[in-house]
């Protein structure tokens, strides 16, 4: 990643993620007794560590899921749209409450629904196994593959490039959650 990605992390006060593709592997097993999502508990704690760290966290999903609320609601993830329309509109909607701006944002998404929201915020991010038009809208994309960690591993790249994450790692090594 180039220094001058690197610098535009450190104005990153909104971290906004699709879900199907990114937290899973865009799989969803549908049953007679409604659909399973397998999410990364890596993910999970990621999406722990930003809150602490003061960094908002939205979900944006054209997919209504119950599987997703439930692990938004277990996570505590500040923002979760679920609706079909334009991921830049939710995004907006999103930004506006909480008075940031573009540049203060991040977004991750791995399809071509995607493309648009990844060109308009300060740094974008997208999966190893995400579609070419995703890949070339992306100021990174991760080794981790959707649903793998591919969360915490940009989690880790935000926190790194504000030379917070070793302090977090020794704060986790002594008192644990």
């Amino acid at each position: 990643m180039d220094s001058s990605i690197q610098a535009r992390l450190n104005d990153i006060r909104l971290f906004l993620c699709d879900v199907d593709g990114i937290l899973t592997n865009a799989t969803v097993f549908v049953g007679g007794e409604g659909e399973f999502k397998q999410f990364s508990i890596l993910d999970g704690l990621g999406f722990k560590i930003l809150r602490r760290e003061g960094i908002k966290v939205g979900w944006i999903s054209n997919r209504p899921s119950p599987a997703t609320t439930r692990r938004a609601e277990e996570l505590k993830i500040d923002f979760l749209h679920q609706q079909t329309g334009s991921k830049i509109e939710a995004a907006r909607k999103i930004m506006e409450i909480t008075g940031l701006e573009a540049f203060q944002t991040c977004y991750m998404g791995d399809d071509i629904i995607d493309v648009g929201l990844l060109r308009a915020v300060g740094v974008a991010f997208t999966v190893s196994n995400a579609r070419e038009e995703a890949k070339a809208a992306s100021h990174y994309v991760t080794a981790a593959s959707g649903g793998h960690g591919a969360v915490r591993e940009v989690v880790e790249i935000i926190l790194k490039a504000r030379n917070r994450w070793d302090q977090i790692v020794e704060e986790y090594a002594i008192h644990g959650a």
